[in-house]
């Protein structure tokens, strides 16, 4: 694999790069199961024309004795999508490692936007390059993906202009409690290594409190400090009376900071910490030259029946606006055993999650 600069490098050469493509993210995914193929295609002058950090793994296909193979290439590949030739030539590149690699499918979900603003409202705007991407992948054989793993839409928060701007930009309960939060006392400060097993029992205590599945406490860990010494996080602690009451890593990569890990606990809510917070991370994105702050996740049904609506109406508070990508596609190299494949993935996953659950309260003593 090359080189952690000269890699990343390569990857902020693209439009779209992101944190997930990023050398750091395949070291922290090698510790865990997966292989890392890192790609750089050129053109017929020699020329780079995309790249891609891809993940290889085998295991078994649940209960039966078969050995599966897939590729994934999270938030990726890296195009320039705007380039029909381009993209067409990158999405064949990578139908021909999967076939090579006698993997079941290879799946990607590159950072292409189909629209801006929320479904339906009258301010959505579309992106005629990725209603084009679209077409190029059903007609090169690609399907749309049952299993996102990334979040399809999420919430982009400009940095350009003053803090003033930003302001003006929030609503006005967003201004409300993010002076209230300054007035009742809560501090946020920047935190250490010495900080990552409390911010793992608060994430701990979050998921079960909110319903979601997380990993082990290793993995997190992984994450935060292989980042962490790279210079591309941080984790933020808003503290009432010396007391933790939440917090987030801050990751940033290139001119982009993202919201990936936010924690909290149930007390001291009505002194709104989490409003400091992300006020906080927002100052430090823009000191790091982030000119973009991604709050990573929006719903999938823009309705209050979806599980990520309160969460959406709290980062469109802060002033931002919904990013609606292309989501996850597959190229099934190996039709037959895609098909298999995806019909004992929801039966592998409900097993899982049943088990990480149970993992979770354990850890945490919770």
């Amino acid at each position: 694999m090359p080189e952690a600069s000269q890699w990343n490098q390569t990857v902020l050469q693209y439009p779209g790069s992101h944190i997930l493509q990023t050398w750091q993210w395949g070291q922290v995914k090698q510790d865990y199961g997966w292989d890392v193929l890192p790609q750089v295609y050129r053109d017929d002058n020699g020329e780079q024309n995309s790249a891609g950090l891809v993940l290889r793994r085998t295991q078994r296909l649940g209960p039966l004795p078969i050995q599966a193979r897939v590729l994934y290439v999270p938030r990726g590949p890296l195009v320039q999508w705007e380039d029909r030739d381009c993209r067409l030539a990158a999405l064949q590149n990578l139908q021909q490692l999967a076939r090579e690699q006698n993997a079941i499918f290879i799946k990607i979900d590159p950072e292409v936007i189909v629209a801006t603003g929320i479904p339906g409202d009258e301010n959505e705007l579309y992106n005629a390059t990725g209603e084009q991407v679209v077409q190029d992948l059903r007609q090169l054989g690609w399907r749309f993906s049952p299993d996102q793993i990334q979040f399809r839409n999420t919430v982009w928060l400009s940095l350009e202009g003053s803090q003033e701007d930003w302001l003006g930009r929030m609503k006005q309960k967003t201004r409300y409690n993010l002076r209230l939060a300054r007035r009742k006392g809560v501090q946020v400060r920047t935190g250490s290594e010495d900080d990552l097993a409390l911010l793992y029992r608060m994430y701990a205590e979050t998921s079960l409190r909110d319903g979601f599945v997380i990993r082990p406490e290793d993995y997190y860990l992984d994450v935060w400090r292989t980042f962490m010494h790279a210079g591309l996080a941080e984790p933020l602690i808003a503290e009432v009376e010396g007391e933790a009451v939440a917090g987030l890593v801050l990751f940033h990569f290139g001119q982009k900071a993202w919201y990936l890990y936010g924690m909290s606990r149930p007390v001291h809510r009505e002194r709104m910490p989490n409003y400091l917070l992300q006020w906080t991370a927002m100052e430090r994105a823009r000191q790091y030259g982030c000119t973009c702050y991604d709050l990573w996740g929006a719903p999938d049904e823009f309705n209050e029946n979806d599980s990520m609506w309160n969460v959406y109406r709290f980062k469109e508070g802060l002033g931002g606006s919904v990013a609606q990508t292309i989501g996850a596609w597959d190229y099934p190299a190996n039709p037959g055993m895609y098909t298999l494949y995806t019909r004992l993935l929801p039966k592998i996953l409900n097993w899982m999650r049943r088990r990480g659950v149970q993992r979770t309260r354990s850890e945490a003593g919770l």
